[in-house]
């Protein structure tokens, strides 16, 4: 009789624990779908508003947040993906918005792009930035070198905010934060544009001789008139003291150039 009152205890105990087990699983994607549900509403409030007012949100039970839709800008869609990881429940997104701006070609963005880039944050030492331009496909993709964060930040921005542009490349290289290097630029710059013939090239900002210093070592762009101008600004350059090297990337009007 015992061993059967054993073995009955032991049928019982198996089908608690087998209940148990199944019904462990269930609760687990009960709460998933909930969390879910509720980043997907956290996140539909982060997009309350009109330039979102196409783009649809979901997030499955791992925190993935996944955004559709279109806007108008790539800057909204940008945007977007960081509001969406700020939304409670949100741990990655997966930015599959589409920008259905305005359609234009390569060289249309780039004759509306090109003269904004040249003239930004004038006043705020874009002389020293040397950022280049590129554009395939709509997708834009700025080089180059920045000679500090606002200003690579602005060019992004600009670039972002352009109607037609469908993405945007951070390829900027931000130069090194240093005393020498600054002391550099300013030499550098008082070298050349205190050179009577090149003092053209400082009137408008879209055609300054550019200075990029990294770590003492510089670099020259920009577009000038004649070899003349390019080669004199190249032996100012290189005269001043403390420099260690001098790439010469300027170009002269109507030829292809070569570096120096």
């Amino acid at each position: 009789m015992a061993s059967k009152v054993d073995h009955l205890r032991t049928l019982i105990l198996a089908a608690v624990l087998a209940g148990g087990l199944l019904a462990i699983p269930q609760f687990s994607f009960a709460a998933g779908a909930g969390d879910a549900q509720s980043a997907t509403g956290a996140t539909q409030a982060k997009l309350d508003k009109p330039q979102f007012k196409n783009v649809q949100v979901s997030v499955d039970p791992d925190g993935i947040a996944t955004l559709t839709g279109t806007v108008s800008l790539y800057e909204y869609k940008a945007d977007a993906e960081k509001r969406a990881l700020h939304a409670k429940g949100v741990k990655a997104v997966r930015n599959q918005i589409q920008v259905a701006g305005p359609t234009l070609s390569d060289e249309e963005i780039v004759k509306k792009l090109g003269p904004g880039l040249a003239y930004n944050r004038e006043g705020y030492g874009n002389l020293f930035d040397a950022i280049t331009l590129q554009v395939q496909d709509g997708v834009v993709t700025l080089g180059g070198h920045a000679h500090d964060y606002p200003n690579r930040d602005s060019a992004l921005a600009l670039a972002a905010t352009t109607p037609g542009v469908k993405n945007v490349i951070d390829d900027i290289e931000v130069d090194p934060v240093s005393e020498m290097d600054w002391g550099a630029r300013m030499a550098v710059a008082r070298a050349i544009y205190g050179y009577p013939a090149l003092q053209k090239y400082a009137i408008d900002p879209v055609r300054p001789i550019r200075i990029s210093v990294q770590n003492g070592h510089v670099e020259l762009y920009g577009t000038v008139d004649s070899t003349a101008d390019k080669q004199i600004a190249y032996m100012r350059a290189n005269s001043v003291p403390g420099v260690f090297s001098v790439k010469n990337y300027i170009q002269v009007a109507g030829q292809s150039g070569e570096t120096q």
